[in-house]
């Protein structure tokens, strides 16, 4: 692995003016919050890697080095041995320095401040959605005077050219029609739709153009930031990642992908399905190009056998048809924007949604709590659904996570049990996945990290 030396670096935006206070408490941090620092600052300055193996990168630059000075005129890095691919004729890429930056704002930072007593509840609903929405703020992703105009993209890290290319018509048609973009921000379906958005902007000669990637210390690495990202904000968790999504998206369109694309897709689900939430409209399209459309045949099947036909009505499915999936989000977007308007809500953030704790509650994917996981028809449809949210996290956690990857070494595959009916189609499910070559990156004979109890 090439790798560039040493040399110092400043904000360009972010936390360009810190009081002395702030920046001690920055260099402070706990040495877990510097670990986990470190970590995601490797993942931003490997942008455009395709390895999907957090261990792989931290072996590969077990020397890397990143601290934090402190002067009167703001925080300043110190790196050593970074990957040599952020940097051109020995100066850091602005893109990826502008990052860097991100990843100080939101890990040193913002642990600063919610280590505070009384800054938030955490042991509320609203408490954590109020981190979400500050830590948004904060990052300026969430701001006022904006339009209703963002279409958040779900889909796999790891798909096929053909794929890719349909993310891009997708992409390349919403920006034609003024709207703007926000992934996971990483490569594949996540880049995709930046990149044709990207063009459709340049083509109406739009200036104000966002390509905000959203993603927590977990993932980063597997899904390190793409170089079309000019936005990025990393949320301390899954759950955390998953609420900032919905509550700026304007309209969510979801690409083929593997484990963690279905855990979306059932987060989602669990939270339309909602009682309290069924006079809220909302934009959920799944969209792939024809020879993909096993992916939301499967999909879509196994949603019918377990949660029911009535699951089916909050979603659209299109498929070999990039423009229309432009028009069908447009209208989408513009009648969402006037029913805001019409109940004063705000356009940037979406205090509306009724998001149950259990949604908003770290799930740690130990074999314990997969092994709980209540996986039974008895369940009201959306509990069962955020249930079966978790299974999917788990296993996302078992195929790329650090901690997830070190549960399997230890301990072997998580055991799922449940109500037969629903083991048989999550069964299923997972085999066509593993059958469609979805699960890794590069993977020609994937282990499963899981097995079923009666396995």
């Amino acid at each position: 692995m090439s790798k560039w030396s040493r040399g110092n670096l400043r904000p360009i935006k972010s936390l360009n003016l810190l009081s002395y206070r702030e920046i001690q408490g920055l260099m402070s941090s706990q040495s877990e919050v510097r670990k986990l620092f470190r970590e995601c600052a490797l993942a931003v300055l490997n942008s455009g890697s395709t390895e999907d193996d957090v261990n792989k990168l931290l072996e590969a630059y077990e020397d890397f080095e990143i601290h934090v000075e402190r002067e009167s005129r703001g925080p300043k890095l110190s790196v050593e041995n970074a990957p040599a691919s952020a940097f051109v004729d020995g100066r850091m890429i602005r893109g990826i320095q502008d990052h860097l930056f991100s990843v100080l704002r939101d890990i040193v930072y913002l642990n600063h401040s919610m280590s505070l007593d009384g800054v938030y509840d955490l042991n509320s609903r609203r408490g954590i959605t109020d981190v979400v929405f500050d830590i948004l703020r904060n990052a300026t992703i969430v701001r006022p005077n904006l339009k209703a105009d963002l279409v958040v993209c779900w889909g796999g890290h790891s798909i096929s050219r053909p794929e890719y290319e349909f993310t891009k018509d997708v992409g390349y048609q919403l920006g034609l029609r003024g709207l703007n973009i926000a992934t996971g921000c990483g490569p594949g379906a996540m880049k995709g739709p930046m990149k044709g958005a990207a063009i459709g902007h340049s083509k109406q000669q739009i200036e104000h153009r966002r390509y905000i990637g959203i993603s927590e210390p977990g993932i980063i690495a597997a899904e390190a930031p793409n170089p079309i990202v000019n936005e990025l904000v990393i949320l301390p968790d899954i759950e955390k990642r998953l609420e900032a999504f919905v509550r700026v998206a304007h309209s969510i369109v979801v690409f083929p992908g593997g484990a963690g694309t279905a855990e979306e897709v059932l987060y989602l689900l669990s939270i339309l399905m909602h009682e309290k939430n069924k006079d809220i409209p909302f934009s959920f399209v799944m969209a792939a190009q024809k020879d993909s459309e096993d992916y939301f045949i499967a999909l879509d099947d196994f949603i019918r056998a377990t949660l029911g036909e009535e699951a089916t009505k909050y979603y659209e499915i299109i498929i070999g048809d990039a423009e229309e999936v432009g028009r069908s989000v447009r209208k989408s977007v513009d009648l969402i924007r006037k029913h805001r308007r019409h109940n004063g809500e705000s356009y940037g953030f979406n205090w509306e949604l009724y998001i149950e704790s259990d949604l908003q509650n770290p799930f740690e994917p130990t074999h314990e709590n997969m092994a709980s996981l209540k996986l039974e028809r008895g369940l009201p449809a959306n509990e069962l659904a955020g249930h079966m949210r978790k299974a999917f996290s788990g296993i996302v956690a078992g195929n790329v996570k650090a901690f997830g990857l070190e549960q399997i070494r230890q301990n072997g595959p998580f055991r799922l049990s449940g109500e037969p009916e629903i083991i048989e189609q999550l069964e299923k499910l997972l085999n066509k996945f593993i059958a469609q070559k979805r699960m890794k990156i590069d993977v020609e004979n994937y282990e499963p990290c899981w097995i079923f109890a009666d396995a």
